[in-house]
């Protein structure tokens, strides 16, 4: 934000780093005494404008006591140096933001009353610019939760998401994109599909979100063989010289109030239906697709329960999608157990290897259901018939284009690298004989979350038995992956007290 120099504090402060990771939340630090802090009325979790410049960032603040800050001094967290481009010892001024008229319509909507295109506008538009506190991100995503959105609203929030960022153009159709709206461990398909897709020769300038309630999101995974955190025109070289990318979506300000509400939804560990249809479509639409495949995984223990609530989100996913110019199609897949071996981003990334690269032990599972969605995908092509896609891809995948691509877009984003390997790991293993006849997806995901992932890349587990194996007492079930001793033993705690995570039942 920016603004003209106002500054009602009577004496600026000085800045003072303070090395205080708050991810992504900007935070002003005060003492107590601060005559600032006193004249202003500001306490504790206060909202406070900071102008530096003619630049001005709203943080909220913290009291401290003590001598960690001098009477005319003030820390900022890392997240706001970095949005207030300042730096130690630059004088600040501090004054009380501007009011929110868009809470009232946040407020409106927590009485239930539905919201239109303009109130979308005003509380996106907000959100995007650091002016909601996350209390008022929190009470926003609350409201929004469950079924209290309705098509409408789940559209207008989709145009108000896509019009608070950058648009990308790309100049010709179809631009096309995939995405699973997740829920399914290990369902690391989307860099199998880019290569495949982008060695055919069409467009698809992949943007991912790091995870939100899982042990690893696909950039988080991408992260640990490549660059994720490009720019516009890094990105765009990217596309242009190879077809494709595969970037975090953060970095690229393409629709940006949806990473500040992802940021809020990790901790709630929520991630409503209308929420989840605005932050997929917005984020295709301002990378410029044109057509979409949506994997909708269906399974007991995974975030789509049902073929009828499978069917209710296709059809939230494909009439807003209409609304806003975008084909979308979806998928409905197998969600009873992990896909793959390894959850957590490095093991992740090492599955997605050995199915590029198509080595004999490569995970089967990951490998065919990549190549249903790459075939679905290359269907949007001209020429390319119905039910012919999925032949394409395997042809694309077993003659080595597609790992001769991955490996060029990992060197135009800055080069390839191997993943980490875990310094520590446990097998678990079975108590009995029998066959597996049930995976708990969330509880296995909440393991490798225990472990580590996905901040620690290398952390999580490996899945050793699927869904039918017969196994021996004392075979490994799954091998738990940590980086520090401490978290391997805080989920080998959980896995103690949650046992069936990895259901064996004796044979009759």
């Amino acid at each position: 934000m920016s603004y003209n120099a106002h500054q009602t504090s009577p004496h600026p402060l000085r800045l003072k780093r303070l090395g205080i990771d708050t991810y992504q939340e900007p935070v002003i630090y005060m003492r107590s005494d601060c005559h600032v802090c006193r004249a202003e009325g500001f306490e504790a979790q206060s909202r406070v404008q900071v102008t530096h410049n003619n630049h001005a960032i709203i943080a909220t603040l913290n009291v401290v006591t003590g001598e960690l800050l001098a009477p005319d001094e003030a820390g900022l967290s890392e997240a706001a140096w970095r949005l207030l481009g300042a730096r130690a010892g630059d004088a600040v001024a501090l004054s009380h933001p501007p009011v929110l008229d868009s809470l009232s319509r946040v407020r409106a909507k927590v009485y239930g009353k539905r919201l239109g295109g303009g109130d979308m506008r005003a509380i996106v538009r907000d959100i995007a610019a650091g002016r909601y506190a996350d209390i008022h991100i929190s009470a926003f995503l609350a409201a929004c939760a469950g079924d209290r959105l309705d098509l409408a609203e789940t559209v207008a929030l989709t145009r108000a998401m896509i019009d608070a960022g950058e648009r990308l153009a790309w100049g010709h159709a179809p631009v096309v994109d995939k995405h699973c709206v997740g829920g399914l461990p290990g369902n690391r398909t989307t860099l199998i599909v880019v290569p495949i897709v982008a060695a055919f020769g069409l467009t698809m300038p992949k943007t991912s979100s790091r995870a939100i309630t899982s042990p690893a999101g696909t950039a988080d995974v991408m992260e640990t063989l490549t660059e994720v955190e490009l720019d516009v025109p890094a990105m765009r070289r990217v596309v242009e010289r190879e077809g494709g990318c595969i970037v975090w979506g953060g970095a690229v300000r393409l629709s940006p109030a949806d990473d500040i509400l992802i940021r809020v939804e990790r901790p709630l560990d929520l991630d409503s239906e209308g929420q989840l249809v605005a932050s997929v479509l917005s984020k295709k639409a301002a990378a410029g697709s044109s057509h979409v495949v949506i994997d909708i995984p269906v399974g007991e223990t995974a975030k789509v329960r049902s073929r009828e609530a499978a069917q209710a989100l296709s059809h939230r996913l494909v009439e807003t999608g209409r609304a806003i110019g975008l084909t979308v199609q979806t998928v409905v897949t197998d969600g009873t157990q992990p896909v793959g071996r390894g959850i957590g981003p490095a093991l992740e990334a090492r599955d997605v290897l050995a199915v590029l690269r198509r080595e004999a032990d490569a995970p089967v599972d990951l490998r065919e259901r990549a190549l249903r969605l790459a075939g679905a995908v290359l269907e949007f092509a001209p020429g390319v018939a119905p039910g012919e896609g999925v032949h394409r891809a395997r042809e694309i995948l077993d003659d080595g284009r597609a790992w001769n691509k991955f490996e060029a877009i990992c060197a135009a984003q800055g080069g390839l690298r191997m993943p980490p390997l875990a310094a520590h790991t446990h097998a678990v293993t079975a108590a009995r004989r029998g066959r597996v006849t049930a995976i708990d997806n969330r509880r296995l995901a909440r393991v490798a979350k225990l472990a580590g992932a996905p901040r620690a890349p290398a952390a999580g587990l490996e899945l050793h038995m699927p869904l039918g194996a017969e196994v021996e007492a004392g075979m490994p079930l799954f091998t738990v992956h940590a980086e520090a001793p401490g978290e391997l033993a805080y989920a080998l705690d959980y896995i103690a007290a949650q046992p069936g995570i990895v259901r064996v039942e004796a044979e009759p």
